[in-house]
């Protein structure tokens, strides 16, 4: 069949054996021949001899029958919208089917500019636009960013009454959240009477694109609770990126269960989703199940299930998952490598990730980047390599980017080395950084050398530069609900029965030989209240709280924002013996597994 025309496919257009003498109903009988031929086509060649055959029966200027052909040539994966174009600059009088139909031609094309340009002529030739107009549009604006044009076209949008149109409201909240206007799509959203399910998983989308995760749970507890448990499966990854960032393991688990009860075979995208989130929540195990089950593994699933080791501080097994894939004939990328050498940098396998290095150069030929630099920088700080990492720093082939230079300082802070973490940060400074972490690293190292005028120095510099650290803070998940604290914070619901618990665990804490490590408080204040602030840290606040609203024995997760400090990391392990409870704590980049006294990562992070 390939090749033959589909005009020698079907007798439709020969004239039947006792033609009719009614002239119009040939002429519809012609017509639809046509039109039945044009979805016959699978090629630009095949629709040639349809838009010949059109016009040599004078089909042409019948007006349904130019806007198939325009329709056809400009919507199909085959077409030509340059062809299509030509077609409909040749209708006289084109109406909005036409106009709508060469829009989302150009909108699926990414013409965007043409789209927005020829909804300007449908207006001059006063074409009145429908609610099958606007939603391209505003794709196009999506796409562009073009957050003015977007509001114009919801203004029109709003004389010509199309404003309560649910397709449009749609399309207008997934332009806002675009243009990063979450409080336009959310005004969009409240003002719809009733919400679809295209609505709930536009304004979910919506939250996700600006990453306010927290919002995107609540949300899909409300569309829940309206009764559309229908979600789309888009909806469906959106809110396990949420349960991802947050740690909201029981919610991850609500999904996974929605997702299997709703579609029959789940596609490699959202079993990868699943991985990810569930090795993110801390159920490290869980990950590694689905990941052995999927009936079919890529790339992308194999550099999350070895991101999702590294995390956990299982750099070895990472590294067998690594060649495994390898075996199966999956060459790895760069971002395979970047995963691979956090394994190694998280594991302390020094030796293992130099191999890597190498290995990706000289076998898979990939250049290395400014991640893999910072990766090796990393990796060689955290083992008390520092001279190292600086020589390699100086040999690099690229500019090193403030990643590599923020990589050094961490590390400089860790073995406490004033010398180096100075040309770290004056490199950092030199790159205008304006990020205030660097600032309080550098503070903090002069804090442990009791070095007070530095730290006073880099402070007052960081009040002029305007410079605002943002607050550590846990979050935890108790009864479905994701519940965050903040260092010090005592407005708190149940504030008076969080602290009593938190003075409750310090007593005994005591019995079994816990002392408050008041070095990692970086003021120059009086032991005493060292102590005091130490006691109220938001993971120890976070803690308690667990303790008091889950069932005896039940595992308690955390998710941090920043790094653990020393003193919370010992508590921690204390905790994990004296309430006979499993901890996972979320600290930034990496998991730590409390068990009877010790961690996961044995004291090496």
């Amino acid at each position: 069949m390939s090749g033959t025309s589909v005009l020698t496919q079907t007798r439709l257009l020969s004239p039947p054996t006792n033609p009719p003498q009614n002239i119009e109903f040939n002429f519809r009988l012609n017509e639809q021949n046509c039109l039945s031929l044009l979805k016959k086509c699978n090629s630009i060649e095949e629709f040639r001899q349809v838009h010949a055959q059109i016009l040599k029966l004078g089909l042409f200027w019948d007006s349904f029958c130019a806007s198939n052909l325009v329709a056809t040539c400009s919507l199909t994966n085959w077409g030509s919208l340059e062809y299509a174009c030509s077609i409909f600059r040749q209708i006289e009088e084109p109406g909005s089917f036409d106009f709508n139909t060469m829009i989302r031609g150009y909108v699926k094309n990414m013409n965007l500019e043409e789209a927005l340009l020829l909804y300007e002529e449908m207006l001059e030739r006063g074409v009145e636009p429908d609610n099958f107009t606007h939603p391209p549009l505003l794709k196009a604006c999506s796409l562009l960013g073009a957050l003015q044009e977007g509001k114009q076209i919801h203004g029109h949008a709003f004389k010509v009454g199309l404003e309560d149109d649910t397709f449009v409201q749609n399309s207008l909240i997934s332009m806002y959240a675009k243009c990063r206007q979450i409080d336009h799509a959310r005004a969009v959203f409240e003002k719809m009477g009733e919400k679809s399910i295209a609505s709930w998983s536009a304004i979910v989308a919506a939250h996700a694109s600006v990453e306010m995760w927290l919002e995107c749970l609540v949300l899909f507890s409300n569309m829940s609770n309206e009764g559309c448990w229908r979600a789309e499966e888009s909806t469906l990854v959106s809110v396990l990126s949420a349960c991802t960032h947050l740690g909201a393991l029981d919610h991850g688990r609500c999904i996974h269960g929605i997702l299997l009860r709703n579609i029959s075979e789940l596609n490699v995208i959202v079993q990868t989703s699943l991985i990810d989130m569930y090795a993110k929540c801390g159920c490290l195990e869980k990950a590694l199940c689905l990941f052995q089950n999927m009936a079919e593994k890529n790339r992308f699933s194999y550099t999350v299930m070895i991101s999702g080791l590294a995390m956990h501080g299982r750099g070895r097994e990472a590294l067998r998952v690594f060649w495994e894939m390898q075996k199966q004939g999956l060459a790895p990328d760069d971002v395979v490598y970047v995963g691979v050498l956090s394994a190694c940098s998280h594991a302390g396998l020094v030796n293992e990730g130099l191999k890597c290095f190498n290995l990706m150069q000289s076998e898979h030929g990939i250049e290395p980047t400014v991640q893999h630099y910072s990766c090796m920088v990393d990796l060689m700080g955290r083992a008390g390599m520092l001279k190292e990492a600086y020589e390699l720093i100086k040999s690099m082939p690229i500019t090193p980017n403030d990643v590599v230079w923020r990589s050094l300082l961490s590390a400089c802070k860790i073995h406490l080395d004033l010398e180096l973490s100075g040309i770290a940060a004056e490199k950092l400074f030199q790159m205008n950084s304006r990020n205030p972490s660097d600032y309080l690293v550098l503070s903090n190292l002069y804090a442990q050398a009791k070095r007070w005028d530095e730290v006073a120095r880099i402070r007052k510099e960081m009040v002029e530069k305007g410079l605002i650290q943002t607050p550590g803070f846990s979050l935890v998940e108790a009864k479905r609900k994701v519940h965050k604290f903040v260092s010090q914070d005592k407005s708190l619901p149940q504030c008076e029965r969080i602290y009593d618990m938190i003075h409750q665990m310090e007593w005994q804490l005591k019995f079994e030989g816990y002392k408050p490590d008041t070095s990692q408080v970086f003021l120059d204040v009086d032991e005493e209240e060292k102590r005091e602030r130490l006691k109220y840290h938001s993971q120890k606040l976070a803690t308690a709280f667990a303790l008091i609203h889950t069932s005896e024995g039940a595992p308690i997760r955390i998710s941090r924002n920043l790094r653990m400090c020393r003193d919370c990391h010992t508590y921690t392990k204390f905790i994990s013996m004296v309430y006979e409870r499993e901890i996972t704590v979320r600290d930034r980049h990496r998991f730590h597994h409390f068990k009877n006294g010790t961690c996961s990562c044995r004291d090496y992070w």
